[in-house]
């Protein structure tokens, strides 16, 4: 997903597992694509929470970080039942918050999606986004004191 010119190792990476149920299929019973963002966001949540980060945090540091990009790239569809191993990493974190995943059969290790978003930080008290993360995202990576 990035060039090799902007490669860098993750920060911190979170993993989750999860089975698509019936309510997450279309009619061919292959999980619908905007359901990909779900698997997604539970992947994020623990990345974040891994490092004590969560949304109750975000919101009492007084920031919020909405999405203001994302991809996705079908490889492989994911059916009804299949077991999924989700990964998620933190790879940028200075200016703006960048989260890649990767979605793989957790039994046999096929990749089957792959995707990322993007983060900005944003003052809840003044509705101002901020063009540098704020130090208590960097706190919270043990990046700053």
């Amino acid at each position: 997903m990035r060039s090799p010119a902007t490669a860098r190792q993750p920060l911190r990476t979170a993993d989750i597992e999860w089975t698509p149920a019936f309510y997450d299929v279309d009619p061919m019973l292959v999980v619908w694509h905007g359901h990909y963002l779900k698997f997604f966001e539970r992947a994020r949540a623990a990345l974040f929470g891994s490092f004590g980060y969560g949304y109750e945090d975000m919101a009492e540091s007084g920031y919020a970080w909405p999405i203001v990009d994302l991809r996705v790239k079908f490889v492989r569809p994911v059916r009804i039942g299949q077991r999924l191993k989700v990964h998620a990493s933190l790879v940028e974190w200075e200016n703006r918050v960048r989260v890649e995943y990767l979605v793989r059969d957790a039994q046999r290790g096929e990749v089957l999606t792959r995707g990322w978003s993007i983060q900005v930080a944003v003052d809840t008290a003044s509705g101002e986004m901020q063009y540098v993360c704020p130090p208590v995202l960097l706190r919270k990576l043990g990046l700053a004191p």
